[in-house]
């Protein structure tokens, strides 16, 4: 296990700043999360300002309904009024607010999208899966290990998960292929129940959860490369693989520091997912880095890890905690002829 070379755009500033730089932000109202960044351009890519995540669960229920429910959309809403007042106190220059999966499925989600206009001020695009997956991929790439071969970049969301193949010969990444599951570890969790008293039912469903993955795998798998003689690179970008990252190190608490630009063997990594797989939820509660608001999803998440490590065999799995806000702010100061 060994780090790989650090971006130069994550060190945290001061909350004071200087008033003549220009401040951005990145809203990211994901299936599961509500996460923002606000940050100005440096020298070097850019420096953070403020920073704000909240589990909000906006897909809860939708994978049966076809709807985000009131109380859903009600946490959200919440979590966007503080996400509203940090943009005015930071004096942003230019924001970008996206939404993803949970608003592109739901029947309401325009609905909601303008009832968030009107109380918070927001101005949210539902973008595409995959305009998602470019920012994924402009958020993260820089983490990639050095080499030739083949890199698939992946990130496991809550109502879907973007596999983006790339060829990093050039001086920026470019999309060979790529592919938006329909699962995520919302949706997955809410079709496969995971919390069952007997480790025999643990075991089948889990088994049940990663063949229907790998159902909805087929197709982009059979695009991918075939032997790499060892050169394939993996890079996940997702609370997913944060989480298991920091399990497989044994942190008392989440570090980003420690976590962010990590490389780890992929066995360990499975080895992770199917100890957590075969635990029981009061087992995984027990966990520091998991905890009752991620108890209930992880194994899903553990799913759709291996099912990826299945179709694309790389010996090391590369561990990016930062992606669409990242790949968003990086736009905005690039237009505005920024280095970014």
């Amino acid at each position: 296990m060994r780090p790989a070379p650090r971006a130069r755009s994550a060190p945290t500033a001061p909350a004071i700043f200087a008033p003549q730089r220009r401040v951005y932000g990145a809203l990211d109202l994901g299936t599961n999360n509500c996460r923002l960044l606000i940050a100005r351009p440096a020298a070097d890519g850019f420096v953070i300002v403020d920073a704000f995540s909240r589990i909000v669960r906006l897909g809860e229920g939708l994978a049966t309904s076809g709807r985000l429910s009131d109380a859903a959309m009600d946490r959200a809403v919440a979590a966007l009024r503080i996400c509203s007042d940090k943009l005015r106190r930071r004096h942003v220059h230019l924001a970008r607010s996206v939404a993803t999966e949970a608003c592109r499925r739901a029947e309401n989600g325009p609905a909601f999208i303008e009832r968030v206009r009107r109380e918070t001020g927001i101005a949210i695009d539902i973008i595409s899966a995959e305009e998602e997956a470019r920012l994924a991929v402009m958020g993260c790439h820089v983490l990639l290990e050095a080499g030739d071969g083949p890199a698939l970049i992946f990130d496991i969301g809550g109502g879907s998960t973007e596999l983006v193949l790339i060829d990093t010969s050039g001086p920026a990444p470019r999309t060979l292929d790529w592919y938006s599951a329909p699962w995520g570890v919302v949706s997955l969790t809410e079709v496969e129940p995971v919390d069952l008293s007997c480790a025999i039912d643990r075991a089948d469903s889990y088994r049940r959860m990663r063949a229907r993955v790998a159902d909805s795998f087929a197709g982009f798998a059979a695009r991918l490369p075939g032997d790499a003689a060892g050169g394939l690179r993996l890079l996940g970008t997702s609370g997913t693989v944060t989480t298991l990252a920091s399990v497989h190190l044994g942190l008392p608490s989440y570090d980003r520091s420690a976590v962010d630009g990590l490389v780890v063997p992929a066995a360990a990594m499975r080895a992770v997912s199917r100890m957590l797989a075969h635990m029981s939820y009061e087992e995984r509660i027990a966990l520091p880095c998991i905890g009752t608001e991620r108890a209930d999803l992880v194994v899903a998440g553990c799913a759709i890890l291996e099912a990826i490590l299945d179709i694309f065999p790389a010996e090391r799995l590369g561990v990016a905690d930062r992606g669409i806000r990242e790949g968003i702010l990086r736009s905005l100061m690039a237009r505005d002829g920024h280095l970014a």
